[in-house]
Order: C-alpha cells, then sequence, then structure tokens
C-alpha cells in the first residue's frame, strides 16, 4: 500500500559544463525542480521533474510545472491509499488533462518508494533484466564540421556505443558527411528537435547513404501523419520521440508506420506504467526502443537507468556519465561508464541506486516549498 504523506518541492540551479544548443535554442544552466517524497511509514525518495525552463521541447515548463504538482497532482495523491504503484497513473489520469512531466515525478518516486520499502533495486520492481547497458551522447550543434568531428572523435575515444547529433537547417548533411567520412564505422544518429517540414523531404533523403542508425523527430513535435509519408520516402529508421505521449500514439504510429524506432522517456509519457506499456507494445510489434535524456541530474537519470535495463531496450540510450554534463552531480557516488561505454545497474542497494547529496541541493536550492497531506 502506498500512503503519500508529504511532498518537499526543491528548485536547484546546475550550470552545465559547457552549452548545449539543439535547434530549439542553447542551454547553460538547468532549472531543475527535485522533490522529496515521504509516504505513511516514514519512507522518502527524491524524484526529478524533467520540465525544462521554456516550452520549447514541451509545453511544460518547470513554473507550471511547479503549480501544477502543488494545486492539482499532490491533493491527488494526498489521502488515498494506493494498492500499488501501477496505480496512480490512473488516479492521475481522471478527469485530468495533459501535463505529464509534472504526474510523472509523482508517480514514478510512488514506484521508488515501494522499491525502497520492499527492499528491491528499483530496476528489478520495474521488470528489468540487465545488469548492465550500453550508453549513448548527445552532441549539441556545432559551429563547424570540423569541431563536430572533433566532438565525436572524443566521445569514440571514451567509448559511448551510439553519437546522437543535433542537427538544423545549414548544421546537418555537410556536417554528418563529415563525421562519417572520418569515422566510417561509428553508430550514428540524427536528432532534429521538430527542425523540418515535409518540404525537406529530400534534403533530407542526402541522409540514407551516411548509413544512420536513425533520424529523430524530423517533423513537427505532434505529428504522426505526416511521418509516415516521410519514412515512406527515407530508408534511414524514423524514431518519434515527442510524438510519442501516450500507448495510443505509440499504437498510432505503429498502424501508419510513422517510424520504425521509439524513444521512451518516461517523463514525457507520464511516468513508468506508461513507459512500461509502451515498452511492451513496442516489443509485441518488434520495434526497438530506447531511453533519452532530459539534462537531468543525477537523481532523474537512476530512474532512467532503472527502465533502461527492461529487455526491449536494444538501443543505447542518452545516459551519459554525470561527468559528460555536470562539474559535480548530487548523488553520491556520480554516475559513471566502463571504458566500453556500459553502465552499471545499481542491484546491490534498494530503491533508485544511489544516495541524494542532501547539503548540496540544500545549497543550490533557490526555492522550496513543503506540501502536506
Amino acid at each position: 500500500m502506498i500512503r503519500i504523506q508529504e511532498i518537499k518541492l526543491h528548485e536547484i540551479r546546475l550550470p552545465l559544463k559547457e552549452p548545449f544548443r539543439i535547434s530549439s535554442g542553447l542551454c547553460t544552466e538547468r532549472r531543475i525542480m527535485l522533490l522529496k517524497v515521504r509516504d505513511a511509514d516514514g519512507v522518502t525518495v527524491w524524484s526529478e521533474c524533467v520540465a525544462g525552463e521554456r516550452p520549447n521541447y514541451a509545453s511544460e515548463t518547470i513554473d507550471e510545472a511547479w503549480l501544477v504538482i502543488t494545486e492539482y497532482v499532490a491533493p491527488r495523491v494526498f489521502g488515498t491509499a494506493f494498492e500499488q504503484a501501477a496505480h496512480v497513473h490512473p488516479a492521475l489520469e481522471l478527469n485530468f488533462r495533459g501535463h505529464n512531466m509534472a504526474k510523472a515525478a509523482i508517480e514514478m518516486a510512488s514506484w521508488a518508494l515501494v522499491a525502497e520499502r520492499d527492499g528491491m533495486p528499483l530496476a528489478r520492481l520495474l521488470g528489468g533484466t540487465r545488469t548492465e547497458i550500453p550508453t549513448g551522447i548527445s552532441i549539441g550543434i556545432q559551429q563547424s564540421p570540423d569541431a563536430l568531428v572533433a566532438r565525436v572523435g572524443r566521445a569514440l575515444a571514451d567509448g559511448y556505443r551510439k553519437i546522437k547529433l543535433k542537427i538544423e537547417p545549414g548544421h546537418d548533411v555537410d556536417f554528418i558527411r563529415a563525421v562519417r567520412n572520418a569515422y566510417p564505422d561509428a553508430p550514428l544518429m540524427a536528432d532534429a528537435n521538430n527542425a523540418y517540414t515535409l518540404k525537406d523531404a529530400a534534403h533530407l533523403k542526402q541522409l540514407d547513404p551516411l548509413h544512420l542508425v536513425m533520424i529523430e523527430q524530423p517533423l513537427a513535435h505532434d505529428d504522426i501523419v505526416r511521418h509516415a509519408e516521410l519514412q515512406h520516402m527515407l530508408t534511414t529508421p524514423i524514431c518519434l520521440d515527442e510524438s510519442i505521449t501516450s500507448v495510443d500514439r505509440a499504437e498510432d504510429m505503429i498502424t501508419l508506420k510513422s517510424g520504425r524506432i521509439i524513444n521512451i522517456k518516461p517523463g514525457r509519457v507520464g511516468g513508468f506504467q506508461q513507459a512500461r506499456a509502451i515498452h511492451d507494445l513496442a516489443a509485441r510489434h518488434g520495434i526497438p526502443v530506447w531511453c533519452g535524456g532530459m539534462l537531468e541530474s543525477g537523481i532523474g537519470r537512476s530512474y532512467n537507468v532503472a527502465l533502461a535495463s527492461l529487455p526491449n531496450f536494444t538501443i543505447p540510450g542518452d545516459l551519459s556519465p554525470s561527468a559528460r554534463y555536470w562539474e559535480r552531480d548530487i548523488i553520491k557516488p556520480e554516475w559513471t561508464m566502463s571504458p566500453d561505454g556500459m553502465m552499471q545497474v545499481p542491484l546491490n542497494r534498494a530503491g533508485i541506486g544511489v544516495a541524494v547529496d542532501e547539503d548540496r541541493i540544500d545549497d543550490l536550492t533557490v526555492r522550496a516549498t513543503t506540501l502536506s497531506a
């Protein structure tokens, strides 16, 4: 039984080691919402809301999610006894549209509470089967093809199993071609973050000879139909990210043949219950999945690592070590990877598998509030 009694919200400011640029904007510092959630038995876990500073990836922002959790999500769970963590998502969906990231912050914490209480690693509670997972890296848009080639070279030397290259018009085919010429066998993919339209189909088709693992979300964030038309034109597999916000949307993708790969971000789809359902649906249809990143802190990363231990996560995810983005993370020990690009799934301790550095969180906190049942 899960009875949430208290939720403490913290906003921290965590500066990136270097600016990260995608087609929709530049990020130099992450405003991150953390939640410290306590149940009626005194069990406490930390979770993270992945909503960004601006509504450029999704419509949700950290400020909106703060309000939604305070006014709508917390009241839904306070005073309610949930028999299983899987029951939290349906309760949050009833007459309550959207706001998946705000909902996920609480829903995923519920799974962590069960894992912590039962002395079980979160990965095993979710049904994970792996003891280690392959890691990929996401490289932001660079100023020149030579600069991108140099960044990819360093990433390959570090052992990453997949290299994601952010693209936009004017920083796409020539840039990726330069990387492919330099590294003929590298596992490369492109991520457009909605930067193109169907009018760009002939241009995007120039990526086909470059043998990419996939091109991610080239068209509009909410599109399924036009992606189907584009996929028919391309030999490169399309991966849908922003378009997949629920199981129903994944079913639409499969029915219309809008893509051949799905990026599952648990925060984007409302939490673990939906993420696992999309994983299972994709597995039944032979669609590989992988776990993308949202510039999470080490707390958010722990939830992604647990999810990525499920069997159909066959493509390396954006699960880079802490040092990829942060001078110092907010967990101990920090996330690391082996020289051959593998990250260990923490199975030697209950819950999310890492210790939270609460002193560092206190030092970084710029606002906080406590919500009680």
